[in-house]
């Protein structure tokens, strides 16, 4: 089955059809750097690196090419509130953008162009637009630069919307435009209120680009005049990507094949935003749940669908991908390491991806390999088919980013691992205490350790082959659903 993706521009699910057969380039809009990330900013680079390990994992080199925009107005007033200079407020935040790239164990981009490294490609652009008559300079003598959305007749195809239905927006300055729906290639210099270091020369003065503009030169420059898909949040459709599509194209660029983008992540029913009081920094959420955790969340929803963020949400994704993780870990344990490169995947698993990079139908498929697994391990097999099983089961949660013995996941988990060492040697003296007072038949005491263990949030199951203990998830332990989980203790009377 070939891999098929919604088109926003045409609004039907197609077959990816790269320009260059067996070759996928993708641009997806980066941040801008204006403060740290939340919850919202990172479900798009996770929703692309999925997309990109499945096409990697179906056969295509891949480059992704995700731009940083260290330039703009919200840059330059927030920096000049903190006192510190515009170009190193960009850069602290772009530092912490990577950090949350890495937290969460997306790979970074193949190119990671800044804005301000692209000037002369913007320039070059403006010119080519205004010599073919879909740009003009402002007659204010501001030194802006627009682009004339009435000289371009499909304006408005990307977000099926008709220019005569469109208005300006309500904070657009309309001085110099022949039209206020027109919006800026090049922004003039603001002596009066910006610094100088904002400001590069121009035939039409010294200034700094418009923010679409930027985008249509970096994908030119990095993916070539037709590239394969261009991605973004859906908030990103119009003005910017329909902007960026009607400026390119102005340029005779036939620009991206497919248009793809992602639902918003809501709190509270309102789109997550700092100006709305509601950001769930990247940062602060690690704190509560573990990094794959989150990932976990962010991965499991249909890329399209809008996405509510809630704690219980959070904590109830955190449950699920524990149990996840304890089958691979006690498999792995009998097993030892398996192939995941040439290991097959469930047939459910590559439709659910192929159709619209459908993840939620692909857990269901990864769902049942692993009630399978457990069904070998409770029938106590170590041998090649539990191995073929883990094996599966592993691939499929690495192109979700999800492997728990993959990197960077097993790195993290290597460095705990001599408090791991420590709480296994503490846990297995206390049941072999309890093991020799219930040969004295000591009974109380034997529950007394088993119950001090339960408190603890560590559960015991005798077994044929002794006493089997596992960590009750932090989640149901706060909940007060460990009573679900824990056998009833049977040393009494025994």
């Amino acid at each position: 089955m070939t891999l098929r993706l919604y088109d926003t521009a045409s609004g039907q699910v197609r077959d990816l059809q790269p320009v260059v057969p067996g070759k996928v380039g993708i641009y997806h809009c980066g941040l801008t750097v204006q403060a740290a990330p939340h919850v919202g900013h990172i479900y798009k680079e996770v929703v692309f690196d999925v997309l990109r390990r499945w096409l990697e994992r179906s056969g295509y080199a891949v480059t992704v090419v995700a731009n940083i925009t260290d330039i703009d107005d919200k840059i330059l007033a927030k920096s000049a509130e903190r006192g510190v200079e515009w170009w190193a407020h960009a850069y602290e935040f772009e530092r912490e953008l990577h950090w949350a790239y890495d937290v969460l164990g997306c790979r970074p981009p193949t190119y990671e162009p800044r804005a301000t490294g692209h000037i002369p490609e913007m320039l070059e652009m403006i010119a080519q637009l205004i010599q073919t008559g879909h740009a003009y300079p402002a007659a204010d003598g501001s030194g802006d630069v627009y682009f004339d959305v009435k000289s371009w007749p499909s304006y408005g195809e990307l977000s099926h919307q008709r220019l005569d239905d469109l208005e300006a927006a309500a904070d657009a300055d309309p001085r110099g435009k022949h039209d206020p729906r027109d919006f800026a290639l090049w922004k003039g210099y603001k002596k009066e209120s910006e610094p100088a270091t904002a400001a590069w020369p121009s035939p039409w003065g010294p200034g700094r680009p418009g923010w679409h503009l930027e985008c249509s030169a970096m994908a030119g420059k990095y993916l070539g005049d037709e590239f394969d898909i261009h991605g973004g949040g859906l908030d990103l459709r119009f003005p910017h990507h329909e902007n960026e599509l009607a400026q390119s194209s102005a340029c005779g660029r036939p620009f991206a094949r497919n248009w793809m983008h992602n639902g918003l992540v809501t709190a509270s029913g309102a789109k997550m935003s700092k100006s709305l009081g509601n950001g769930a920094i990247v940062r602060n959420v690690v704190q509560r749940v573990r990094p794959i955790e989150l990932r976990y969340y962010l991965v499991a929803a249909h890329y399209r669908a809008a996405m509510e963020f809630s704690e219980r949400a959070l904590e109830q994704a955190a449950v699920t991908y524990e149990r996840i993780e304890g089958y691979v870990r006690r498999a792995a344990e009998l097993v030892g390491e398996v192939d995941v490169a040439s290991a097959e995947l469930a047939p459910g698993f590559v439709a659910g991806m192929d159709d619209d990079l459908g993840v939620p139908a692909a857990l269901a498929a990864l769902q049942g390999v692993i009630r399978e697994g457990n069904r070998l391990l409770d029938a106590g097999s170590a041998g090649d088919e539990l191995r073929a099983n883990l094996a599966s089961v592993r691939t499929m949660l690495d192109v979700l980013g999800l492997d728990p013995l993959a990197e960077p996941w097993a790195s993290r988990a290597t460095a705990s691992n001599e408090l791991s060492a420590v709480v296994d040697g503490l846990v297995s003296a206390l049941l072999d205490q309890r093991q020799a007072a219930r040969a004295r038949k000591e009974y109380a005491a034997a529950d007394a350790i088993r119950e001090t263990l339960n408190e603890l949030g560590v559960t015991v199951e005798d077994t044929p082959a002794g006493a089997r203990w596992t960590v009750v998830p932090k989640h149901e332990v706060r909940r007060g659903a460990a009573a679900d989980v824990v056998p009833e203790n049977s040393d009494a009377g025994q």
